[in-house]
């Protein structure tokens, strides 16, 4: 292979000359091949330096000939580099009207593709032939894999800077499918309207953290949020099959505990009842039945313990290439391991950094949402007021700074139970009736209801939304009234 040429590599000078010819023939051409062939696609760095010319002149208006082309290049003083003003005519005269520009176009493209993967097979192969005692072979074997994803996938393997008018027109699309949609949402739904209407929606390339201590209930917010989500883009006819599907790491629980719960609150069936199997044949007909309506919605559940950042970003890869992937839930991301890595080794600080960051570079690598679930600390009951805050994440490495949203997850209903009053050796009788009649009016009047504390948003306001809850069936859900909060009885 180190013998290889550049002229062995896979590439068709004629079909390049061709293709410019077309396009010179008719501008029309280029909206069939701009969507996806890009300069850096020909093998002949000429033919790619005059494609991006003929591309900036048919998007600004301009016609683009042998003659407007012999004009640019001369101001640019680059002509002679190019060939010269023979080498455009003969480019011109290359095709006839009746050239497929498409076909040729698909014909470079795929040359170009041939030609990386013969890069990347370089690459793989040295990577292969260094024993580096910081990366062994399973590691290389995820890195390989994400070369060739991001081969198939968008076919440049390379980033790059792009200019601000494309990063413009691609934020007023974004607008415009906001604008649009019903909710005025930019991202997806979540069934939750206090909480799209606070945040967007979910957003493409976000990490959206959800804490908060146990028994708070994260993990059913976490999967009604993944199944409402599913189930929206299952029914969504304008959503690219490829961008479809949610994938739930369940670090903690097991992938039927999770079904459990789903069917548990579509068909409103007490949790606990379907866990011991006291149900009447009504519930179980209506439970059978939910199970043939859901089986097609795109939720895949991972339940392998112990997974790796690494091993989570290579299935998530693979999940997107196969069936489709517009979402990605953790639980939880204490549970995910490190890479094992020196630089982090017996630090499970630095772990966690290393950890948020990944989750961060998958969000953005696939472009789309990524929540990740985190404990909190028994920080928090040390508090009178245990509401969660953001300094609550600071012993959990970066997480507060790679995250673009952080929401906490608080019942306060919880904490009211476990205060229940007892007697007091000097207090009355009627005194002690008093306050326990206080505290269950406390309790009645939290019981289903649950806060999210929107600490860190970076696409608008942080604050509180209040939301439904019943443990009974695991659900969050929405309430008639979400502007304010509860009035609070008592201290």
């Amino acid at each position: 292979m180190e013998n290889l040429e550049i002229t062995q590599l896979p590439q068709n000078i004629e079909a390049e000359q061709a293709l410019l010819g077309a396009l010179l023939a008719n501008n029309k051409a280029f909206e069939k091949v701009s969507e996806f062939l890009k300069p850096q696609h020909f093998a002949d760095p000429i033919h790619g330096k005059i494609y991006e010319i003929i591309s900036k002149l048919i998007t600004r208006g301009h016609v683009a000939d042998v003659i407007t082309l012999k004009n640019y290049f001369e101001q640019e003083g680059i002509l002679e580099e190019l060939g010269g003003y023979k080498y455009l005519i003969k480019l011109a005269d290359s095709s006839s009207p009746l050239t497929n520009a498409e076909y040729y176009a698909q014909f470079i493209y795929d040359k170009y593709l041939r030609r990386q993967l013969i890069a990347t097979g370089f690459e793989i192969v040295n990577d292969a032939a260094k024993e580096d005692i910081d990366s062994d072979a399973m590691s290389q074997i995820e890195t390989a894999e994400k070369k060739l994803f991001d081969l198939a996938n968008i076919g440049e393997t390379q980033g790059g800077f792009q200019d601000f008018a494309t990063a413009l027109n691609t934020s007023l699309t974004n607008i415009e499918a906001a604008y649009q949609s019903d909710g005025k949402l930019s991202g997806l739904p979540t069934a939750l309207d206090a909480l799209d209407n606070k945040t967007g929606g979910l957003n493409n390339s976000d990490l959206i953290i959800i804490a908060g201590r146990p028994a708070m209930g994260k993990t059913a917010l976490a999967t009604n949020i993944a199944y409402n989500v599913a189930d929206y883009m299952y029914h969504a006819k304008d959503i690219d099959p490829k961008n479809k599907g949610v994938a739930f790491f369940s670090l903690e629980m097991s992938a039927d505990q999770l079904a459990s719960r789903v069917l548990a609150t579509v068909t409103q069936t007490n949790a606990h009842k379907m866990r011991t199997g006291e149900l009447e044949k009504a519930e179980f007909m209506r439970i059978a039945a939910a199970v043939q309506e859901l089986e097609n919605i795109p939720l895949y559940i991972d339940d392998t313990p112990g997974l790796s950042i690494n091993s989570i970003r290579t299935r998530a890869r693979r999940l997107k290439r196969n069936k489709g992937l517009g979402a990605i839930v953790i639980d939880y991301i204490q549970l995910i391991v490190g890479s094992g890595s020196k630089k982090t080794e017996g630090n499970r600080v630095q772990e966690l950094s290393e950890i948020s960051r990944g989750l961060k570079i998958l969000a953005k690598e696939l472009n789309l949402p990524v929540i990740a679930l985190s404990q909190l600390n028994r920080g928090v009951e040390q508090r009178d007021d245990k509401r969660p805050v953001m300094s609550d994440l600071r012993e959990s490495g970066s997480i507060e700074q790679d995250a673009d949203s952080v929401m906490f997850v608080y019942r306060e209903n919880y904490y009211i139970q476990n205060e229940e009053p007892q007697p007091k050796a000097s207090e009355t009788p009627e005194h002690f009736a008093k306050r326990h009649e206080e505290w269950e009016a406390r309790v009645r009047a939290t019981t289903n209801l649950a806060e999210v504390i929107i600490g860190k948003n970076r696409h608008g306001s942080t604050g509180t939304v209040q939301l439904f809850w019943n443990g009974e069936y695991t659900q969050f859900g929405n309430l008639a009234k979400e502007e304010y909060l509860p009035e609070r009885i008592g201290d």
